[in-house]
């Protein structure tokens, strides 16, 4: 299961696609003056010393130091709610030009001024690859975050070492109530396409679902928000990583909701992931009724934007 990515990205120029040709394959190419040997970035047609305009693309090694940065803790824009708090900066390679990047694998009082650098390439595309960077001593493996790897470990997760309980194992089941919640499921794009298709289906256009120019222009936030009834169903695409599995059951039915909560709005473009608690176990006369409260998150978010306490009754 993947999806498309969608933060903005570069568009190389016939001047700069050298630089981003070369970053597909892991290779950090910069411009060196003919004349006078003076190193340039960003691509352009002179050089910035001398002017000449004999320049020449040479590939470099990326060590740097770090010249100044700043930790950005709201979104630039929504698509890049998950990677808040996000380490903006400016690094100085060897060659004495300055690059506008990202910090990546490092804790906030681990960076610091004049500190050492290494570069690292973020393949997010196809076709695109986007050079950050982190101290000299980390090892930092980046993916994308829609890749298949990332679906299989949360699948890998969900299914590995699991305790297999019994539906009338009361107190057993009793056991599995729990104040901690589970780790995160997977990730998916709540994109305009999605809350489009969403809106025909359930008839509700309301332009701050469906309009994204007037909603940047008159919606406190900025660009159009997801239903969220919308937010709510796509917890059925979201595997969330159990380390136990109820047997013995010949029917599961979902019995509906002892509360249902939107307490902050989904914008278009962000992603969402869910994790999970149980809250009670009670046994009745049909069988097993199971509360399980389930907390669907912007990635990067500590407040949810949807809680649903969820009964379920296993018979």
């Amino acid at each position: 299961m993947t999806t498309t990515y969608i933060k903005p990205l570069p568009h190389a120029t016939p001047i700069s696609e050298p630089f981003w040709s070369g970053l597909n394959n892991k290779k950090i190419l910069i411009q060196q003056c003919d004349d006078c040997g003076g190193w340039s970035f960003y691509p352009r047609r002179h050089c910035t010393h001398c002017w000449s305009n004999q320049v020449t693309f040479k590939e470099v090694s990326g060590a740097a130091t770090l010249y100044t940065y700043t930790i950005s803790r709201i979104p630039t824009l929504p698509e890049f709610s998950d990677e808040m708090p996000q380490m903006l900066a400016v690094v100085e390679l060897q060659e004495g030009v300055h690059m506008n990047t990202v910090l990546v694998g490092l804790a906030e009082n681990e960076i610091k001024v004049g500190m050492k650098l290494k570069p690292v390439f973020h393949h997010v595309t196809a076709d695109k690859t986007l050079l950050k960077f982190t101290g000299v001593d980390k090892d930092v493996q980046l993916q994308h975050f829609d890749s298949s790897e990332v679906v299989e470990e949360v699948k890998e997760a969900v299914t590995a070492n699991k305790r297999k309980i019994r539906y009338d194992d009361i107190p057993t089941m009793e056991s599995l109530i729990s104040e901690e919640f589970s780790p995160w499921s997977n990730q998916i794009t709540v994109d305009q396409n999605l809350i489009n298709e969403f809106a025909k289906l359930s008839g509700d256009d309301y332009w701050i679902h469906t309009d994204p120019e007037k909603a940047k222009k008159d919606s406190p936030f900025g660009t159009t928000i997801a239903h969220g009834a919308l937010v709510q169903i796509l917890m059925s695409r979201l595997t969330i990583p159990m380390d136990y599995e109820v047997i013995g059951f010949n029917n599961v039915v979902n019995y509906g909701s002892d509360r249902l909560r939107f307490p902050s709005p989904v914008p278009s473009g962000v992603k969402i992931h869910a994790r999970s608690r149980i809250k009670s176990v009670q046994q009745i006369k049909s069988g097993t009724q199971v509360t399980l409260e389930i907390c669907t998150h912007i990635v990067g978010h500590d407040r949810p934007s949807v809680i649903n306490d969820l009964v379920m009754l296993y018979m």
